[in-house]
């Protein structure tokens, strides 16, 4: 699956994606994670084996969607950052993994599988980034802020790449999504459309993505 990428000089690098992984539990503060765990597995959601987990998607979900179709009304976003491994140098993205809730509880990998990991089609180059830490992170659905931080909350780029090479991964057509951020317990997370945006105070500069959830007909049978 082929994606598309504007950089800050206007510059275009297209990469086929043949893997697509998508980070779990990886917040920073692993107590804090081990805390989230235990709050999911009164959900019914299963507890992982490891922290933090990386979970193989489909490579053709990695899309620059402007709608993503949905079996029902429980699904939702997460605003995380992609990293995109290309044949001129490793980018950064905005995304939004957007995951069915109701398989959830059947198993996180196949959540990951049944929607769309959604990407920005502006990206940084990684290395161009003088404080990577500092950067954005928000989401909104219906309009409304359901997440708010910095990458400082997540683990690092510099702590992915080792475990992709590790892996024999770190290889031009690898994405990797970071896990994402707390959501405002608050907001609905059901809502029909989503915004993503990572911002560096360094220059202003900000990626985006958005889209609407179409849901699906009514099945027969």
């Amino acid at each position: 699956m082929p994606v598309h990428f504007t950089l800050r000089d206007g510059s275009q690098i297209t990469t086929s994606v043949h893997t697509l992984l998508n980070a779990g539990y990886a917040g920073r503060s692993q107590d804090d994670v081990a805390a989230h765990v235990k709050e999911l597995a009164e959900l019914g959601v299963p507890a992982p084996s490891v922290t933090p987990a990386l979970y193989p998607v489909a490579p053709y979900l990695a899309q620059q969607a402007d709608t993503v179709p949905a079996q029902h009304g429980r699904t939702s976003g997460e605003a995380e950052w992609a990293l995109v491994i290309t044949d001129e140098g490793v980018l950064l993205t905005a995304a939004c993994d957007h995951t069915d809730r109701e398989l959830e509880v059947h198993g996180v990998a196949w959540s990951k599988n049944a929607a769309p990991d959604v990407l920005a089609r502006k990206a940084w180059r990684l290395y161009d980034l003088a404080e990577p830490d500092a950067v954005h992170l928000r989401s909104w659905v219906d309009d409304t802020l359901l997440q708010d931080g910095t990458l400082a909350e997540l683990l690092p780029p510099s702590y992915w790449l080792p475990v992709l090479e590790e892996r024999g991964l770190a290889t031009p057509g690898t994405v990797l999504l970071s896990g994402t951020l707390p959501m405002d317990p608050a907001v609905d997370q059901f809502g029909k459309s989503w915004r993503v945006t990572l911002t560096d105070p360094a220059t202003g500069d900000v990626l985006e993505l958005a889209y609407t959830v179409e849901q699906l007909p009514t099945p027969i049978g």
